[in-house]
């Protein structure tokens, strides 16, 4: 029986609701749709009281340091940021900077952003695509950006997000269905040894 994927994603947003998070889950629910997968999303909003003050992961609680692993155990991740002064979020780069530097090797990994408007939509190439070449993991060919415009009540509902999403999933299949089966073979190898 083929595994099923583990699908992380992480959103930077701070506040409570997140267009980050709504588009995150979004993303997360089309992948679903696609491919039989676990999903977990990790909201660093919520987790802001218990990371800010960490300079070590050994300063962290459980709760973070499963959030971590979470990720790091990940067959793919989507990550999404809502831009702040024309990057990332601070706890958003906080929270990767306790991830092991070798863990998200050949990870595919969806990037993602919002934003108020159309021109902060080269974070995904600018800041999201060479934080993640660091980890040497696949960063996806296709990027999805929103703007505060794209959604109603924290829920994407623009007809052309909708379908750079779906775009943005069909094109990374290929990656998932790699991610899987390269897991399946490291499983079984570690069981023969």
């Amino acid at each position: 029986m083929t595994p099923s994927l583990r699908v992380v994603a992480v959103s930077g947003g701070m506040q409570r609701p997140s267009k980050a998070a709504a588009l995150a889950a979004h993303l997360l629910s089309r992948i679903a749709d696609a491919v039989p997968c676990e999903t977990h999303l990790i909201e660093l909003g919520e987790l802001a009281p218990q990371l800010a003050g960490a300079v070590w992961r050994t300063q962290l609680p459980g709760a973070i340091e499963r959030e971590l692993v979470a990720v790091e155990q990940a067959d793919v991740l989507v990550v999404t940021t809502p831009v702040y002064r024309g990057a990332y979020t601070g706890l958003f780069k906080h929270f990767f900077d306790f991830i092991h530097q070798d863990a998200l090797i050949d990870t595919p990994v969806f990037l993602a952003a919002t934003g108020g408007s159309e021109r902060h939509a080269l974070v995904i190439d600018h800041q999201l695509r060479p934080l993640f070449s660091f980890f040497q993991a696949w960063t996806l060919p296709l990027g999805v950006y929103a703007t505060d415009k794209d959604f109603a009540d924290y829920r994407v509902q623009d007809e052309a997000l909708i379908a750079r999403a779906d775009l943005a999933v069909q094109r990374a299949l290929p990656f998932m269905v790699l991610a899987r089966d390269g897991r399946a073979v490291r499983a079984t190898t570690r069981l023969a040894a």
